[in-house]
């Protein structure tokens, strides 16, 4: 990329160079912001991963659970079985900020909609969800009723941590294509710049010191 058209003087050189220094220091502060976007990213990713396996194994213990159930009472039994309340998604969900980006507390989520036991009958109806009660019961479905419910608060942790996730990704690639300008483009641009003028300023006094030298005979 052509250096910039500046008349080389030498307040023109010290301008370029408290320009560059604000520009050293902005790309320091991004490359700083880089790394701590990238460790969140490494925490909030370890932490999917793990809550992404727990929801495997409760799928599959759902699965499991509900062919039990199949087997005792059919599908169209089944399918008028009783079913635990459904949880109150109205989610209160703290969060925290990481250098401008919104991070919210994944934990909060999964225990905002962590699955109610149904012997907490009593509670149900207070709170006008009460559990209703199954015309033919069983252990295989009650136990698929509990194999399911887990499977809901932890997707909400999923959610949550996606929507970390994203916003994370975001800022890092934003933050990396502004580091990467001024790593790649703008301070070589103002290097060489600065070279070009320190050169032309260098022959301004070679110039000067001639037609000294010849106006002294």
């Amino acid at each position: 990329m052509p250096a910039r058209e500046i008349i080389p003087t030498q307040s023109a050189y010290l301008e370029l160079k408290a320009e560059r220094a604000g520009m050293e220091e902005g790309y320091r502060f991004l490359d700083e912001k880089r790394l701590i976007l990238a460790a969140e990213i490494l925490a909030m990713l370890k932490d999917y991963e793990e809550t992404r396996a727990r929801w495997e194994q409760a799928r599959r213990d759902a699965l499991t659970a509900l062919r039990g159930a199949l087997g005792r009472h059919g599908l169209e039994e089944l399918a008028v079985y009783p079913a635990a309340p459904a949880p109150d998604c109205g989610l209160r969900i703290g969060a925290r900020s990481v250098l401008g980006v919104r991070i919210e507390d994944a934990a909060a989520a999964e225990q905002a909609l962590a699955p109610t036991s149904p012997d907490d009958a009593a509670e149900g109806a207070r709170s006008g969800r009460p559990f209703q009660t199954a015309v033919n019961p069983s252990p295989e479905a009650e136990q698929c009723r509990a194999a399911f419910a887990p499977l809901v608060p932890l997707a909400a942790r999923l959610a949550v941590l996606t929507g970390n996730l994203e916003r994370l990704r975001s800022e890092y690639l934003r933050t990396a294509r502004r580091a990467r300008a001024l790593e790649d483009v703008l301070l070589p641009e103002i290097d060489d710049t600065l070279r070009e003028i320190d050169t032309a300023l260098e022959e301004l006094e070679r110039e000067e010191a001639v037609r000294v030298r010849r106006a002294a005979r």
